[in-house]
Parts: C-alpha cells; sequence; structure tokens
C-alpha cells in the first residue's frame, strides 16, 4: 500500500502524453492546445512510441476512439471553464487534477483562487517539471496533496482557504471510473452542501452497461493499461441516467454530452474520420441551492 502511494499516477502522465502529441500537430488539425504539456512529461522511448502508435493509427486499433475521447474531453472542459469564467467565477477546484495545466494557460483564471488537489507523489512532480517552465507558480494556485482514502475533502479545502459561499467551478476529469461509489457519493455531497451559489460540476464518466460488458475490446484494453498503472475501472453510470443521478444529490440543469454530440462540435473537417468512443459520457450540473437548503 505504501509503495503504490509513492508512485506518480500513470494514466495521469498518459493523458498528458496525449496532449503533447496532439498540441504539435498543425493549428487547423489539432482538437485540444496545451503548450506546457510536453514539459509535464518524460519523454524518450515511451512518448516516441506512443505517438508513433497514435501517427500509425495502432492505437485505435487497439482501443478505438481513446485518443479522440481524452483530447476531445480536454477541448470541451477548457470551452466550459472559458464559460463559467465568462459568467464571473470565484473559485475553481481541480479533484484529481494529475497534469492539468488549466490554471496556467486559459484567459481569466487568474483571477480566481485555484485548488489543485492530488495524491502528493504526482503532484510533487508536476510542481517539479512546472517550475522550470512557468516561475514563479501563480499566487492564486493552491496546491493540497491529499489520500482521499483517509482525508477529507472538506477539511483539506477549508485548511486552505476555501470559501464555500463563494462561486466555484468542480473540474473532475479522468477519476470517477477509478472510484468506489461510496468516493463518488462523497465529492458530490460535498460539491453540493459547501460551494456558493452558481456553483458548477463537470465530469466524465464511463457508461455501466459498458464497464460491465466483458466483450467490449477497447474497454479491455482499457483495463489491462490501469491494471499496469495499480489502478482499474470500478465506477459507472447507466446509459441515459445521469440527470437523475445528479438531481437526486442535489443538483440542477444537468447536460449529458456524449461523444456523438461532442462529434459536430470539434470532429470535423480533417479530424471527421477520426474513431470515437462511445463509452464515455461528459457530464455539467449546477448545484441546486434551493434543494441543498431544503
Amino acid at each position: 500500500m505504501t509503495e503504490k502511494k509513492q508512485k506518480t499516477s500513470g494514466s495521469a502522465a498518459g493523458v498528458a502524453m496525449m496532449r503533447a502529441i496532439e498540441t504539435q500537430k498543425p493549428e487547423g488539425s489539432r482538437i485540444c492546445d496545451d503548450p506546457y504539456a510536453h514539459a509535464l512529461i518524460q519523454g524518450g522511448f515511451t512518448y516516441a512510441l506512443l505517438k508513433w502508435m497514435i501517427g500509425s493509427g495502432l492505437y485505435d486499433r487497439l482501443a478505438p476512439g481513446a485518443v479522440s475521447f481524452v483530447v476531445g474531453r480536454e477541448r470541451y472542459i477548457d470551452d466550459f471553464l472559458k464559460s463559467c469564467l465568462s459568467e464571473g467565477l470565484d473559485q475553481v477546484v481541480l479533484l484529481g487534477a494529475g497534469y492539468d495545466t488549466r490554471a496556467y494557460r486559459i484567459p481569466g483564471i487568474e483571477k480566481t483562487h485555484v485548488f489543485e488537489i492530488d495524491q502528493s507523489a504526482t503532484q510533487e512532480d508536476k510542481l517539479k517539471r512546472l517550475e522550470k517552465v512557468i516561475h514563479p507558480i501563480p499566487a492564486n494556485v493552491t496546491f493540497l496533496p491529499m489520500d482521499f482514502n483517509t482525508q477529507s475533502l472538506a477539511e483539506r479545502l477549508k485548511s486552505a482557504g476555501y470559501n464555500e459561499q463563494d462561486k466555484t467551478l468542480f473540474i473532475w476529469q479522468g477519476v470517477t471510473y477509478f472510484l468506489t461509489m461510496a468516493g463518488v457519493e462523497n465529492t458530490l455531497a460535498f460539491i453540493a452542501s459547501h460551494s456558493g451559489p452558481g456553483s458548477a460540476l463537470i465530469f466524465d464518466y464511463f457508461y455501466n452497461e459498458i464497464l460491465r460488458d466483458p466483450h467490449r475490446k477497447e474497454v479491455q484494453a482499457m483495463r489491462r493499461t490501469a491494471r499496469a498503472f495499480g489502478e482499474d475501472y470500478t465506477f459507472g453510470i447507466d446509459r441515459g441516467q445521469v440527470e437523475p443521478f445528479l438531481t437526486q444529490r442535489g443538483f440542477r440543469e444537468v447536460t449529458d454530452m456524449t461523444m456523438e454530440a461532442l462529434k459536430p462540435l470539434y470532429f470535423i473537417g480533417p479530424n471527421a474520420n477520426r474513431a470515437i468512443n462511445n463509452s464515455i459520457a461528459i457530464a455539467t450540473a449546477r448545484v441546486d441551492k434551493d434543494r441543498v437548503s431544503g
């Protein structure tokens, strides 16, 4: 158990590599743009191999649509964050931040208080790499190492200056499927009860029926990769049920963004023929203060 805690997140590193590879494409061909991603990853053979696998189409044959989901999710969350910032936002909380760089590349986020929450090993590695390209680290960013199994999100945020009366956006990218139902429930309960009016949440999730289907090759490939990093896919939501799932837990204005729905937004022109993964979706919602207070 101790050895596992000391390791950086392999899945987070893999996602950062995919962002770095996508960013190297010509401006008119890339889905997402992260100028800091390459600085946060290890180069060498692993990066070169992944770039070749993606460029040759081999990765899509092994895990159809996985790369498109990663870059499409990045872009959609970027756009949602920009929309929230344009409406006025006080705080941004990155739950399981990994190698996320939104605090340093999204215009307007510097006016908010950003909390990056993750396990200590990944966070320490990220800071070490980040300081080589961004120095000093912006004063509005607070790094919070946390063990989600043993520490309270409420206590950690409160100790770091989080204001539960402020309008906050919670970004929960690439995390829910690695959690237990209890872990998801506890996090949603905190967000619903300890954030200000107008606060919002965005997260991605697997469909339950996909996770339970032993014949889905792309899911089995993703499971093998996750297990190699000491992780596993455990949580999902039934297809078409994310709205009642969230409304029952204190949220409103739920949007369920499928990959098919993302296709006409981003996967057009030179990206029109990219494989799409229909196993995963992205949900957004607002905190229903009337329901929570009632």
